[in-house]
């Protein structure tokens, strides 16, 4: 069966051969069902994600590549419990959406889109703009206008046109969906086809940890482009056989904006009432997810769960891996945070094997770290 584009919600399909970001009525879309690759179709000359080529929706002779992928897998002491690190500022551009900007672009590009448009807190924008100019494509960026200007100066750097929104990332998101009438919408939060770049974690944590899957992944969650990523990712590899039970996905997210882990625990398929007010974790800061649903269903389904960590956790979790070598922002350091409370209420225990993923650098949140060792910059 062909690979189409899937409303999960309805059952609709629709063809792979041209460009679409969403169903009617604005519904977020998947993929159907992929089967996998083996170990035996890994691309073992391709240092990179695309050594899954294989995995991929569609095969691309010249794909937008800059190295992305392949990041270290470290062994750390977290909570006073080993805990494998997932370093994914290793990748070009600081942060894991690499993985589905260089997924994404490269098959977009393969369908005749030539601009894009894409609303960023920092991190996604920063990919998007470096992958898109890796691969000759114009950009517009729209980010709130309170994002971090390393993050900023960065899209600008690569040739991206950046737009400051004023509001909250919210308001950012409503104003990108607007403009997608004008400029085809290549938003790591909608696209499915960044989902398909975001599971090849769980394809190298498989081929890190020796083709076999970790007990438990933890990892910070904004609109869960990760969470999403390693589900399809640990399904396709139980459906090639080459695994036999999906790990426990947790998601981590800020107290002050936590849409996701307040409808989790309160036994919900959807949002529930919750107050969001700002957060240091400036990249998991969006209020409306536009796949909670299925978020939600990976979480349960996986036998994982959500926490909520308070800012003085997240900046004390920052402060703490910065001190065994772990620089990385506060949105990354919620993954440490949460795995000492999960820990603690014996979720988690210390012999299984855990990944904390470390999403993003904390050389872009520089100011917010400056403000917590209080000191002047």
């Amino acid at each position: 069966m062909p690979v189409e584009y899937i409303d999960p919600r309805s059952g609709a399909t629709f063809p792979l051969d041209q460009p679409r970001w969403c169903g009617p009525n604005h519904a977020p879309l998947l993929l159907t069902p992929l089967p996998g690759l083996t170990r035996t179709q890994i691309d073992t000359a391709a240092r990179g994600l695309w050594r899954y080529r294989a995995a991929f929706p569609m095969q691309i002779d010249d794909p937008i590549t800059l190295g992305e992928g392949m990041t270290p897998l470290i062994a750390r002491t977290v909570a006073g419990v080993s805990v494998m690190v997932k370093c994914e500022w290793f990748n070009p551009t600081c942060s894991f959406k690499d993985r589905g900007a260089s997924v994404m672009l490269s098959l977009l590009r393969a369908q005749g889109v030539g601009h894009v448009l894409e609303d960023s807190s920092g991190n996604g924008g920063a990919a998007v703009s470096a992958y898109a100019a890796a691969g000759r494509m114009a950009t517009t960026i729209m980010a709130p206008a309170s994002t971090s200007p390393a993050k900023t100066v960065q899209m600008r750097a690569h040739g991206a046109t950046v737009e400051l929104i004023p509001g909250s990332r919210q308001d950012t998101a409503d104003a990108a969906v607007a403009r997608s009438a004008s400029v085809f919408y290549a938003s790591h939060n909608w696209h499915p086809f960044f989902l398909h770049g975001t599971k090849t974690l769980a394809y190298e944590l498989w081929e890190d940890l020796g083709y076999r899957a970790p007990d438990n992944v933890i990892v910070p969650c904004g609109a869960g482009s990760n969470v999403l990523g390693c589900e399809i990712g640990f399904s396709e590899l139980l459906r090639a056989g080459e695994i036999g039970t999906m790990p426990r996905i947790f998601a981590a997210q800020p107290a002050n904006c936590a849409p996701i882990a307040a409808a989790f625990m309160a036994g919900a398929d959807d949002a529930v009432p919750t107050t969001i007010s700002p957060t240091m974790a400036e990249g998991t800061a969006i209020a409306r997810p536009v796949r909670m649903r299925e978020v939600l269903g990976t979480l349960r389904e996986t036998r994982g769960g959500a926490v909520t960590l308070t800012e003085d956790e997240i900046g004390r979790a920052t402060l703490d891996m910065a001190r065994i070598g772990i620089y990385v922002e506060p949105t990354s350091a919620q993954a440490a945070a949460a795995f000492g409370k999960l820990l603690e209420t014996g979720t988690i225990t210390p012999d299984q094997t855990t990944v904390l993923v470390m999403t993003g650098t904390g050389i872009k949140a520089t100011p917010l770290i400056a403000q917590l060792l209080g000191v002047a910059l």
